[in-house]
C-alpha cells in the first residue's frame, strides 16, 4: 500500500459518513414537513407529507351545490383530485429542494477518485411513494 493512501481512504470515508449523514438529515426532514395543494380558490385543500403521504383532505361547504347532488358530486371530485396533485407536486418541489444537492453530490467530485469508488455516475432523489394518481398514466388508466 503507497504511503499517501491510508490518508486517501480515511478521506474517503470520512466523506461517505457525512454524506450518509446529510441524506439521513434531508429524510427525516422530509419525513416531518407537510406541503399543501388547493383547488377551486381554496375550497379543497390536501395535506401531503414530505414523503407524499395525503395525511388530510379539506373541503369546504360552499363547494356542495345541493341543488344538483350529482353535478356537487363530480365537482368535488375534480376539485379532490386537482387540489391532490397540487399537494404532490409541491411534496415533489420539497423533496428536490431537500435532496437535491444529495442527488448532485453523486458526481462526488469533492474526494478525488470517490466516484470511481462508488462506481461513479450520478445519484438520483427518490421518487415520491405513490405520486401516481390512478388513472393518470400518460396511456389512461391500465386495464
Amino acid at each position: 500500500m503507497e504511503p499517501g493512501s491510508q490518508m486517501d481512504m480515511q478521506q474517503l470515508f470520512a466523506a461517505a459518513q457525512q454524506m450518509q449523514d446529510q441524506l439521513m438529515s434531508a429524510q427525516q426532514e422530509l419525513a416531518d414537513a407537510e406541503v399543501e395543494g388547493t383547488a377551486g380558490g381554496g375550497l379543497v385543500t390536501a395535506t401531503v407529507n414530505g414523503q407524499g403521504e395525503l395525511v388530510d383532505l379539506t373541503i369546504s361547504a360552499a363547494a356542495i351545490d345541493a341543488a344538483d347532488p350529482a353535478e356537487a358530486a363530480e365537482t368535488v371530485a375534480d376539485l379532490v383530485l386537482a387540489a391532490v396533485r397540487d399537494a404532490y407536486r409541491a411534496a415533489g418541489d420539497l423533496q428536490q429542494q431537500k435532496m437535491g444537492p444529495l442527488a448532485a453530490l453523486g458526481g462526488m467530485g469533492e474526494v478525488p477518485g470517490l466516484s470511481e469508488f462508488f462506481g461513479g455516475g450520478t445519484a438520483a432523489g427518490p421518487a415520491i411513494p405513490g405520486s401516481a394518481i390512478p388513472g393518470d398514466e400518460p396511456d389512461g388508466p391500465s386495464q
